[in-house]
């Protein structure tokens, strides 16, 4: 078998994290133009950094700089003609068309924004055409780099807000149902909504990609070229390797300490799923249980602090609540979680009869402490900062210069003290190739970086068009209005449409931008129609929609897992959802039990934390008819009712449950003892 230790390529190259498309791109694009795509990303991560920790700069100046670097850096990454055909004159031309509308985006708002503020609401014909310029190049950069559903989901929104009979399209709002109509906007006004003003394009969504996610994606761009991958796997390898299903624990454990970093399901398969997903299925599971695996353990990363997929910022600007109480908050969901496949991944192997991998084959952990130490002390310099409420962008900004500083202090002592002593003096030669290795490693995490974050920051710019239209049509209050009426105020039932909603927006958008618009959709109703508390509801709705991830028939993470594991799409992706099963059970239980995330008196919170244990417990070995040993069909069909009472806010009926829940455990327990001679 292979030793986990062998193969690096899918955990330190530094395009591990770069979607497909760019790298197919960068296969046809001519030397000079990757230069330019080069220099432009690195001068992008350095301003990013410059205003981060040395020099901040205004609300308005910072988000256009940033929505310029990123359209001009998307356009330049992602040809009209598409990843796998050169441009050729006719798209040289209209590439260079939107590289200019691009810059032009951002470089007006920034150079005339003073007089912009003075005319505000007079605005100039140049003014509403830059407005028109830049739109346009937002959604076409959403359609090369996002993919054509949000795009059009952008357009409907803009052809929706220019509805009505004082619209531009008057006669598309005579085709409106009652509910949705609304008296239409002028294109000057819907202009100067979306960008203009500061709830469209520039609004919160892209405020927050602009500062604080991108400085966290960098930092991930950092601890990924100089091997943090490689660490985390060897780490999660050397912790479970020998246990039964060792690959498949080992995938879930990498799969957390990678999305602490990237915040990305799909990063998470591609980078972690290289490895485990191979090693899974040598070790029996199917290649469809392999790759569902992976990407339900994948999913986790979008859950797991500090980064959560960008969700932990957007969460804390969006409800005024600390950036480290966001984390501090989402850590125990975030364990039942990635628990909880940890659980269905060990009775999938029990089950099977599945071993774990010899010792020989795996690394030891203190040899994987004593190669990658180095990472542990950025993210302790991290989390240290946010606890002496440090501003999160600040945070990133130190956290990438530790990650620097203690690399290079490794590699000086290892140049100037250990190589000497095994025969490798100093000499000038090999120091300047240690320079230039760094300075190299720099410009590759500094690329790296601002290409990541083009995805995300092009996604909440379109987001911002859609919060625009939200704010200047008053479709929220609509929305709010019409999940009250089809729920009947039944809150159960009002998060199943939730769900079914952050599903149909997962068919177009980002897990970001979903959670975005559907927060600005249904986060109203939520919290003051039924009750549930701002904080709750916010992560409630974003913590569905991360269910495009693996709920068929999207599935984005299982499809990745599916491609490598060479698998059927649909098959991983419904064992995905059946291992994700934690991404609905856990929101519904912050809802009818807040203390879990409010707090409370101390007993009850921890009662609290007991019993979603039990009930998640259950709940596994109900689905996979195994715990300690085979579940008989009574005590399967038992558990059911036994959760639904653990859910229930009410102390003796949440008790009872519990209590039914734990009985069928333990006489599984005992039914497993009972058993053990006869299988001996």
């Amino acid at each position: 078998m292979t030793d986990p230790k062998a193969d690096q390529t899918a955990v330190t190259s530094p395009q591990a994290d770069v979607t497909p498309a760019a790298q197919l791109s960068d296969l046809v694009q001519p030397r000079p133009i990757l230069w330019i795509i080069t220099l432009t990303a690195i001068a992008m991560s350095l301003f990013q950094m410059y205003t981060a920790g040395i020099e901040p700069l205004g609300l308005f100046y910072q988000r256009s700089a940033h929505l310029g670097f990123v359209l001009f850096l998307a356009f330049l990454v992602f040809p009209v003609t598409g990843p796998t055909k050169p441009r050729g004159t006719i798209g040289w031309i209209i590439d260079a068309a939107f590289l200019t509308a691009a810059f032009l985006s951002g470089f007006y708002i920034f150079y005339f924004l003073d007089d912009i503020i003075d005319r505000a609401g007079w605005w100039t014909q140049t003014d509403i055409i830059m407005g028109i310029i830049a739109t346009v190049a937002v959604l076409e950069a959403s359609r090369r780099v996002v993919g054509l559903g949000m795009t059009v989901i952008g357009l409907i929104a803009i052809a929706y807000a220019l509805a009505g009979p004082r619209g531009a399209l008057p006669w598309l709002g005579e085709w409106m149902p009652g509910i949705l109509s609304h008296r239409g906007a002028s294109v000057d006004r819907l202009v100067g909504q979306l960008y203009l003003g500061q709830e469209g394009i520039f609004g919160l969504p892209l405020g927050v990609a602009a500062t604080y996610v991108f400085m966290f994606v960098l930092f991930g761009a950092f601890l990924e070229v100089t091997g943090a991958g490689k660490f985390f796997i060897d780490l999660a390898f050397a912790a479970t390797g020998r246990k039964p299903g060792g690959p498949a624990k080992a995938a879930v454990i990498a799969s957390a300490g990678m999305g602490s970093i990237s915040g990305s399901a799909i990063a998470n398969v591609v980078t972690t799923g290289a490895f485990t997903i191979p090693l899974m299925k040598k070790l029996g599971y199917k290649p469809k249980e392999a790759g569902g695996i992976e990407a339900a353990a994948s999913t986790g990363g979008q859950i797991t602090p500090p980064l959560m997929g960008a969700g932990a910022f957007l969460i804390s600007e969006y409800t005024n609540v600390p950036y480290i109480d966001i984390v501090m908050v989402s850590i125990f969901p975030a364990i039942l979680y990635l628990g909880t496949v940890y659980l269905f991944v060990h009775l999938v192997a029990m089950k099977a009869g599945m071993t774990g991998m010899s010792a020989a084959e795996l690394p030891v952990v203190r040899h994987v402490l004593a190669a990658g130490w180095q990472f542990i002390v950025p993210l302790l310099v991290l989390i240290w900062l946010l606890v002496n409420n440090i501003s999160p962008t600040r945070v990133g900004f130190w956290a990438i210069i530790s990650v620097i500083a203690v690399t290079a202090l490794r590699s000086g002592f290892t140049l100037m003290f250990l190589d000497p002593k095994a025969g490798k003096p100093l000499t000038g030669e090999r120091l300047r190739e240690a320079l230039w290795s760094g300075i190299r490693l720099i410009g590759q995490a500094l690329e790296l970086g601002a290409r990541n974050a083009v995805a995300v920051s092009v996604a909440c710019a379109v987001a911002g068009i859609i919060v625009g239209v939200v704010g200047l049509t008053g479709l929220g209050l609509k929305f709010s209005s019409m999940m009250i009426s089809l729920s009947g105020g039944n809150l159960a039932l009002a998060l199943i449409f939730v769900l079914i909603a952050s599903l149909i927006l997962g068919m177009g958008l980002p897990v970001t931008a979903a959670y975005i618009v559907l927060i600005v959709l249904v986060g109203p109703a939520l919290n003051q129609e039924f009750g549930v508390p701002l904080l709750i509801a916010h992560l409630v709705v974003f913590w569905y929609s991360q269910d495009s991830n693996v709920t068929p028939p999207i599935a984005l993470a299982g499809f990745a897992g599916a491609a490598i594991a060479g698998s059927k799409p649909m098959e991983t992706s419904m064992q995905a959802w059946k291992y994700a099963k934690g991404l609905y059970l856990i929101p519904a239980f912050m809802v009818y039990n807040p203390e879990i995330i409010m707090g409370g008196e101390t007993w009850y919170v921890i009662w609290t934390g007991i019993i979603v244990v039990i009930g998640l417990v259950g709940f596994a070995a109900a689905i996979e008819g195994y715990l300690f040993t085979w579940m008989d069909k009574l005590s399967r069909v038992l558990v059911v009712p036994g959760v639904i009472a653990i859910f229930n806010p009410d102390e003796i009926i949440e008790a009872a449950g519990a209590a039914l829940v734990l009985g069928i455990i333990a006489f599984n327990w005992v039914k497993s003892r009972r058993n053990r001679p006869q299988q001996a």
